[in-house]
Parts: structure tokens; C-alpha cells; sequence
């Protein structure tokens, strides 16, 4: 699965390369991204860039994460990154993503969160698809709604984010879902 992409309507999910790092540089400079995302510190160097391309070809590998570049198909550019995390023994898998801050309201996320969903179940052969956002970034929620994913609860406090913790708000979709709305 090393080169898969997906494509989507206006958009392709290819793997990252090392031609990308400036992007994603340039894209994740910017705090409101790294306010609203678990894993992503502000501000963001190239050594950061580095490693994070290191750890997603590892887990790539291994078949425990599959992280994507979202490209447009109209010009090639880089509008942010998606991933998908199973885990083979209970056949779900978790997705993250984040889209740079010129990209913000577009429907990029949108889309290519109906595209990893696919993937996941047309290809890893998941059950369930779930995903979690800050509570404080209802916009990553209405993401996952029009994705197809259902709300299921509020984990509170459930990670700590510098100083603060933060509540999760989780959504999913399961298999059979899926299928219903495809027919």
C-alpha cells in the first residue's frame, strides 16, 4: 500500500514526500492549527517536518497508520493531510486531519474525510470509523457530520494539551452505515 492514492472529486490523498516539507512548514505555521489539533506544536520547524514524515512512513510500513497529503486535482497543491489509524484486532480505525488555514471552508476536509472512510472499509476491511475533535472546534464536528459520522458523546477532559485539558467529542460510522447510505 506504500504508493496508494484515492481520488476524489476535486481532490487526490497521495503519500507525503520529502518535496513537500516547505508546505507543510508553511501551512502548519500558523497557531489556530496547532490550537485546535492534539499533535501538531506551534510553531512548526522542518526538523518537525522531518520526523513527522519519518514516524508516518514507519507506521505506513508496519500497517498501522496511513497518512495522506490532500492535494487539489486542479493544480496539485497541498491544502493539508489525512490519516487513518486501524487497529486489525477489533476492525476500526481512528482518522485525523488538518487542512491549512487559506483552505479553512472550501469542503477539502469534508471530502476527503468521505474518501479515507471508503479506503477504510473498501480496503482495510474496517467495521468502524470513528473520529475525535476539541469541543471547542465545532467546525471539525460539522466535518465529520457531513462525512456520514454520527455523534456519540463528549470524553471529558479526556487530553491534556499544554497546561489545559480538553474534552473530546466523538463521532463515527460504522460499516453497515455506510453501505446504506452508498445504495
Amino acid at each position: 500500500m506504500d504508493s496508494t492514492t484515492i481520488k476524489a472529486p476535486r481532490l487526490i490523498l497521495r503519500p507525503f514526500r520529502e518535496a513537500d516539507i516547505p508546505t507543510i512548514v508553511r501551512l502548519l505555521q500558523v497557531p489556530d492549527i496547532a490550537r485546535t489539533t492534539l499533535n501538531i506544536p506551534y510553531p512548526y520547524d522542518e526538523d518537525k517536518a522531518r520526523e513527522w514524515l519519518t514516524f508516518q512512513q514507519r507506521a505506513r510500513e508496519a500497517g498501522t497508520g496511513y497518512t495522506f497529503a490532500i492535494v487539489r486535482r486542479e493544480d496539485g497543491r497541498l491544502v493539508g493531510a489525512i490519516d487513518i489509524r486501524p487497529n486489525a484486532r477489533h476492525k476500526k480505525a481512528e482518522i485525523g486531519y488538518w487542512i491549512g488555514k487559506p483552505y479553512w471552508g472550501r469542503g477539502y476536509a469534508t471530502e476527503a474525510a468521505r474518501a479515507i472512510i471508503r479506503f477504510g472499509f473498501e480496503t482495510l476491511g474496517m467495521n468502524r470509523i470513528y473520529a475525535l475533535h476539541f469541543t471547542d472546534n465545532p467546525a471539525s464536528g460539522r466535518v465529520m457530520q457531513k462525512a456520514g459520522m454520527q455523534f456519540e458523546g463528549v470524553l471529558r477532559e479526556d487530553v491534556q494539551k499544554g497546561d489545559a485539558f480538553q474534552d473530546h467529542a466523538v463521532y463515527a460510522i460504522l460499516r453497515k452505515d455506510w453501505a446504506e447510505r452508498r445504495e
